[in-house]
C-alpha cells in the first residue's frame, strides 16, 4: 500500500528542470535608429553618381588633335612626324585637329617645336621666322661637300677647304686666317632645309642646302660657299 502512494507521488514529477515561460524573459534593448548616418550615405551614393556622370562628360567633350613625334627646326614641315591624341576642348587654346592634317603639312614651323608637343595654330606660317641674332644661308653642294645622309634637323659644322690659289692677297690673308682658327672651321649649324637638284634654283648635279648660323658667321660662309670651298660634317647636337 505503501509503495503505491510513494508511485504516485513520484508520478506527477518532471526529471527535468522548469523552464522559464515566455512572460518571465528578459525584454532586448530597442535597436537604436541613426538617421545621420543614412543620410550620409545617401549623400555618399549621390555624389558618386554625380561624379562618375561629369567624368563621362568630360570623355565626351574631346578633341583629336596632332601631336609631333620628332622634333621640328623653323622652317620645317611636321611631314609624317605626326600622331593624334585626344585632348579637352578649350575654344581657348587654338589646337590643330587631326582634320586638319592636309592643310598643317603645307606650313613651316616659326621656331623649333620639340618632340611629344601637341601643336597650336601659332606654331606654324607660310615662312619661318629666323630666329634673333641668326642667319640663314644657302649652299649649292656637290657630292663629297656633304655626307650621305644629311637632312632637315641635323647638326654640322662647316668647314672651308680646296683652297681656290688664287693669288689675291685678300683672298691669302682670308685663308691663312682660316687656317689658323682652328682648321678651316667657319660655323657650327643647323640644317633647315636640303634641296636636290630638282630645285631651279641650283644648277645640274648640286644639292641646295640652308644652314641656320649665327649671324657673326654668315659672312664667311657665304664666302666660302661661292667658291665652292665648303663642307659639311655632322656633329653630335648640342
Amino acid at each position: 500500500m505503501k509503495i503505491q502512494e510513494r508511485t504516485g507521488a513520484g508520478a506527477g514529477r518532471s526529471a527535468a528542470p522548469a523552464q522559464p515561460s515566455v512572460g518571465d524573459r528578459l525584454p532586448s534593448p530597442p535597436r537604436e535608429r541613426k538617421p545621420a548616418l543614412a543620410a550620409l550615405a545617401v549623400l555618399l551614393i549621390l555624389l558618386g553618381a554625380l561624379g562618375a556622370t561629369m567624368l563621362v562628360l568630360q570623355v565626351g567633350d574631346r578633341v583629336e588633335v596632332v601631336k609631333v613625334t620628332a622634333d621640328i627646326q623653323a622652317g620645317q614641315s611636321v611631314g609624317d612626324n605626326v600622331t593624334s591624341v585626344m585632348v579637352a576642348s578649350d575654344d581657348s587654346i587654338k589646337y590643330v585637329k587631326w582634320s586638319q592634317l592636309d592643310a598643317l603639312k603645307k606650313l613651316k614651323a616659326k621656331s623649333p617645336i620639340y618632340a611629344g608637343t601637341v601643336v597650336v595654330g601659332q606654331m606654324f606660317g607660310e615662312k619661318a621666322q629666323i630666329p634673333e641674332g641668326k642667319a640663314s644661308v644657302g649652299l649649292a653642294l656637290k657630292e663629297g661637300q656633304y655626307y650621305a645622309d644629311i637632312k632637315s634637323g641635323d647638326t654640322v659644322a662647316a668647314y672651308r677647304v680646296g683652297a681656290s690659289g688664287s693669288s689675291g692677297s685678300d683672298s691669302s690673308d682670308k685663308d691663312s686666317s682660316a687656317s689658323s682658327s682652328g682648321n678651316g672651321f667657319l660655323a657650327n649649324a643647323s640644317v633647315e632645309r636640303v634641296k636636290g637638284d630638282g630645285d631651279a634654283t641650283v644648277s645640274t648635279g648640286s644639292t641646295s642646302i640652308t644652314l641656320l648660323v649665327d649671324e657673326g658667321d654668315a659672312a664667311a660662309l657665304a664666302s666660302a660657299s661661292a667658291a665652292g670651298e665648303v663642307a659639311l660634317v655632322r656633329i653630335p647636337a648640342k
